[in-house]
Parts: structure tokens; sequence; C-alpha cells
């Protein structure tokens, strides 16, 4: 388990796509990436959990695991709510069942468990990957737009779990969305529109 003294997480004079020469550390805590569409915001967490490579400079992560997964597309189609969870859990030795059941019940996914992604309306789609990433366990939790056509009260719930999380010394989650919230406490905020 990574410990705070531990955690390094950084990129150092990365480009790739619209990203250009950046350099950034990120602490433990809820992080936000911001910024306009076409900013790099989802590039760059894509960097962070090595599902991209940069033309230039580096990514420096600890170790611990980096939980990120992209439910929109449509090779998921056909996979269950329920077989989608049980293939990712695997992969995360510290994937928390109480968390996922909590979070089921909270959001109302109990009902969609056996329903297949396309079958889903974009709201639910996007409750399974952010109900997977919150019990992941993972070091590093990278959320990439959580609150896209969710209700009012399934992002109060997000929001309430990321406020939490804010006070966690080893682990960080880093969220990506056009702005930063005032409700949540952050230990940074990275606005790519500034890094223009």
């Amino acid at each position: 388990m990574c410990t705070s003294s531990m955690f390094h997480l950084e990129v150092q004079g990365v480009t790739c796509g619209p990203i250009h020469n950046l350099s950034f550390t990120w602490s433990p805590g809820v992080s936000w990436v911001c910024g306009d569409e076409c900013k790099g915001k989802t590039t760059l967490l894509r960097l962070l959990a090595g599902d991209l490579q940069p033309t230039a400079g580096k990514v420096i992560a600890p170790e611990g695991g980096v939980f990120w997964i992209d439910l929109q597309s449509p090779e998921h189609d056909a996979t269950t709510v329920q077989a989608c969870w049980d293939a990712l859990r695997p992969h995360y030795p510290q994937w928390h069942h109480e968390v996922l059941n909590d979070l089921v019940d909270a959001l109302n996914m109990n009902e969609h468990r056996e329903k297949q992604l396309h079958m889903l309306s974009a709201g639910s789609r996007r409750k399974v990957m952010v109900i997977a990433a919150l019990a992941s366990g993972a070091t590093i939790t990278l959320l990439d737009q959580p609150f896209a056509a969710l209700d009012f009260g399934s992002i109060r719930i997000i929001k309430e779990f990321l406020h939490e999380a804010a006070e966690h010394p080893s682990r960080a989650w880093i969220v990506a969305d056009y702005t930063a919230p005032d409700d949540v406490p952050l230990a940074s905020v990275l606005n790519l529109d500034a890094q223009q």
C-alpha cells in the first residue's frame, strides 16, 4: 500500500495531442482537471492511466494501481452491468464490495444489474463506471466527467463520497470536467485552458 510519503504522481514536460509541455504534480486527495472542449482533459487522464504514451516528457505514478475505464464505447454495449463489475474486480486487489453495494443502493442501480449497457440511459451507464471507480480501491482513480447526464440526487451522493475521499492520505481521485466545484475540498486544480 502506498503511504503519503511514497505517493508521487507527476507529469514532467508531457506532450500528447492538445497537451504541450505540461508539468504538474498531484497530492493525495481529490484533484480537478478542468478546461473547455478539446483542451486535453481526457487525453491527460489516459496518459496518467498508461492508456496513451506521451510523444515527449514522462509520467511518474505510484504503485497500487490506476483505475481508468471508458464504458461509453460500443464495444461494451452487450456487457451486463454485473458482468462489467465482475470483470473489473480481479484487476483491483483493494476492491471494496461494501462500497460497491452501498453505491448501487444509493444510486438506484440494483434493478439494472443484469441489463446490458446499451439498454441503459446515458446517466445510468455513467453510474456503472463511477460505481466501479469508487469501489476499485486503486491508489489513483481517474474520473472523466462523472456527473454528465446524472440527476441532482446522484451528483450529491458522488460529491459526498469525494468529500470524504478528500482526506485520504495515500490515494488520489482525479476528476476531469469543464469546471471545478466549490463544494468539494480539492487538493489541486489544473486548468488546461490556462496552459494553452
